[in-house]
């Protein structure tokens, strides 16, 4: 994957000339990387939008996203994807059928769409149709599909802006799976 062509891998093969990478996070068929000047940059299918440039056409390698040079982090789940800026802004984009975007609203968006407008988010993970964050403040939040109460909120009704989850504001990492959520 990345590396502009079809073929199977059976061992790893480095994705173009450049050494200047500091993360990536792999989803289900698409992978979102960062690098250390503060670019992101996304590859793989794009049926939903989740690479991220505009459009919906795939990527066999890898497309800068925008033209921002401020995003810290990156984090990518079924078919969608998120960043954090180094100001604490949360982005998402990619498939939004549950509201697993958090925009308050259930349309896909194929490039980063601001969730709300705060500053101090600091983990984000997507699960399949959901998707879970934490703040500076320690404490988690979630939205999407809750048909299993993956959400975390002591229902079954899913959410398409972001819930605190309980009280608690001792939260440091969140992930997500298929119909589950993975906090510490």
């Amino acid at each position: 994957m990345g590396v502009n062509d079809r073929t199977n891998r059976s061992s790893p093969i480095q994705v173009g000339a450049l050494t200047n990478w500091s993360s990536i996070s792999i989803g289900a068929y698409s992978a979102v990387a960062l690098k250390t000047d503060g670019t992101l940059w996304g590859w793989g299918l794009n049926t939903n939008g989740q690479v991220g440039h505009s459009t919906r056409t795939n990527r066999s390698s890898p497309v800068q996203i925008g033209s921002e040079t401020n995003w810290s982090k990156v984090a990518t789940g079924y078919r969608k994807s998120f960043a954090i800026t180094s100001g604490g802004e949360l982005y998402g984009w990619g498939e939004n059928g549950s509201g697993q975007l958090g925009l308050n609203d259930t349309v896909d968006r194929s490039s980063p769409v601001q969730v709300g407008a705060l500053t101090n988010w600091s983990q984000s993970a997507g699960g399949n149709d959901h998707s879970n964050h934490t703040k500076t403040d320690g404490t988690l939040w979630s939205q999407g599909s809750n048909t299993f109460g993956q959400l975390g909120d002591n229902s079954t009704v899913s959410k398409s802006s972001p819930i605190q989850v309980g009280a608690e504001t001792n939260w440091s990492k969140v992930a997500g799976s298929s119909k589950s959520n993975h906090v510490l």
